[in-house]
C-alpha cells in the first residue's frame, strides 16, 4: 500500500491586507516590459538635454523680444522728437527757454535768485505804510566807499 501524503493546508494571511500590497502582487514582469522600460529610460536620457536647450532658447528669445519692443518704443519717441524739431514754433520756443534768445524788439527780463523768502510772523503782522520814508544812509557815500574798497583790494594770486 502506498503511503498517502498528509494534505497540505494553504497558509492563511490576515484579512487586513493593504491595497498597495495587493496591487504590487498583481504586477507581472515580462521581457517586453523590460524592453519598454529600457526604451523609456533611453528616451529620457536622449531628450532631456534637448528639452533644456529648448527652454533656454525660448527664454533668450523672450528677452530679445522684450529688448526689441523697448528699442522700438525708444525709436518712436525719437521720431516724435525729430518731428517736433521740424516745427519752427518749437525751435523758437526751445531757443527762448534754453538759450534765453529773444526776438528783435522784445524785452528780456532775467530773474536772479527767484527763491521764495522764508516768511516770518513778524513780517506778516507789520503794517504797510504808504508814506515815503527817508533812510539814514547816504547812498552816494556808500557807493563811493564800495568802489574804493574794491579798487584798492590786493590782487588775487592766480594759481
Amino acid at each position: 500500500m502506498a503511503k498517502s501524503r498528509p494534505q497540505q493546508q494553504p497558509v492563511a494571511l490576515d484579512g487586513a491586507e493593504s491595497a498597495a500590497g495587493g496591487w504590487l502582487r498583481g504586477i507581472r514582469v515580462s521581457g517586453f516590459s523590460f524592453v519598454m522600460m529600457g526604451i523609456l529610460v533611453l528616451a529620457v536620457v536622449v531628450l532631456a538635454p534637448s528639452l533644456r536647450t529648448y527652454a533656454e532658447q525660448r527664454q533668450q528669445i523672450d528677452q530679445l523680444q522684450d529688448g526689441v519692443q523697448s528699442a522700438q518704443a525708444e525709436v518712436d519717441k525719437l521720431k516724435s522728437e525729430r518731428e517736433r524739431w521740424n516745427d519752427r514754433t518749437y525751435i523758437t520756443t526751445q531757443a527762448r527757454d534754453r538759450l534765453s534768445y529773444v526776438q528783435p524788439g522784445d524785452i528780456s527780463f532775467l530773474v536772479i535768485n527767484d527763491l521764495d523768502l522764508p516768511t516770518t510772523e513778524a513780517a506778516d503782522t507789520a503794517p504797510v505804510s504808504k508814506d515815503i520814508q527817508d533812510t539814514q544812509v547816504d547812498w552816494l557815500k556808500s557807493m563811493f566807499a564800495s568802489v574804493m574798497t574794491a579798487g584798492l583790494a590786493p590782487e588775487a594770486v592766480a594759481q
